[in-house]
């Protein structure tokens, strides 16, 4: 009989409580169970397997390349039965589903928010979950389907080969900075200007960051080495809102801020463009609410931000 038939949901759960704790005694506390069971169950699998999953060291246990696989893959089906139970919770109580989007700063003052406005006219029982986070740990969080769907900048560098991909829309970059920043007192703005303000920059190796030095170098200026990090979209704006400080934001939330009266877009031409995508797990597509998820994104993308308000507005 083939290992994995021998596999049960309880097994999952001691295999990611040793990887966790990385000490038998301690994990068989966690379990209700015994150190010698655990710890025969953990020889036994890894005799069927015919590999070694972890290392046995004075500090405890340490996972080797094949345990490391196989939790992967462990957390990966913990994740799928948690959106299961989640999913048919939201049924039972009489909606559509749960579908689960997540959003990097590229997308989540307009596309996405604009989309879910979307998703819950055309399925008013839909349970909607938007996490915000940096695209690396978005993708990361999607290939362990904790998620079901990822917006952000096009990132070709962090997909999965089991992740499917699909180009939104290209768009500019902008500087944006408080209404009343002396900046717009000027007549003309160039990079002189507002190279002497402090900058809020995205972490470095995220796309827009990318795009920033991209476009940096081809105007021919170093990037700042006054500036705060941050990959908060809130704490951004507060941070531009309460000082003289000089932001990115990609064309659609720099719009959406500058109508609603938080930011202003600085003048100066920013070289370059960045892409937005969404991405998405083939496993997930077969449910209702992610498949109708994907088609409001790509509502929302396709349609201006003033025509998408307006119609939000009109058809509610």
């Amino acid at each position: 009989m083939d290992w994995t038939q021998r596999l049960r949901l309880r097994n999952l759960q001691m295999l990611l409580t040793l990887a966790e704790t990385g000490n038998m005694s301690q994990s068989a506390a966690l379990l209700n169970t015994t150190q010698p069971g655990l710890s025969k169950w953990l020889k036994d699998l890894e005799d069927d397997i015919g590999l070694p999953l972890f290392e046995r060291q004075a500090r405890g246990l340490r996972p080797t390349s094949y345990g490391e696989a196989l939790i992967q893959h462990a957390r990966r089906i913990e994740a799928q039965l948690d959106t299961a139970r989640d999913d048919l919770d939201a049924m039972r109580e009489g909606g559509s589903g749960l579908v689960a989007i997540g959003t990097s700063g590229a997308s989540s003052a307009d596309t996405v928010p604009l989309a879910v406005l979307l998703l819950l006219q055309r399925m008013p029982r839909v349970q909607a979950r938007v996490v915000e986070n940096t695209m690396d740990r978005l993708m990361n969080q999607l290939a362990h389907s904790e998620i079901d769907i990822v917006v952000g900048r096009s990132a070709p560098e962090l997909q999965d080969r089991n992740v499917r991909t699909e180009a939104l829309y290209l768009e500019p970059l902008h500087f944006v900075a408080r209404t009343r920043h002396p900046v717009f007192s000027l007549p003309t703005v160039d990079w002189a200007d507002i190279q002497r303000y402090r900058w809020v920059v995205w972490p470095r190796g995220t796309p827009i960051r990318n795009a920033l030095e991209s476009a940096l170098a081809e105007a021919g200026y170093p990037l700042p080495n006054d500036t705060v990090e941050s990959n908060s979209t809130i704490l951004n704006l507060t941070l531009l809102n309460n000082s003289d400080m000089i932001g990115l934001a990609s064309h659609r939330t720099a719009s959406r801020l500058q109508a609603l009266g938080a930011l202003r877009i600085v003048p100066l031409r920013l070289a370059g463009f960045g892409g937005v995508s969404m991405y998405w797990r083939d496993d997930g597509a077969n449910r209702a609410a992610v498949v109708e998820a994907l088609e409001c994104l790509r509502s929302a993308a396709k349609r201006s931000t003033g025509d998408l308000v307006e119609g939000v507005g009109g058809e509610g």
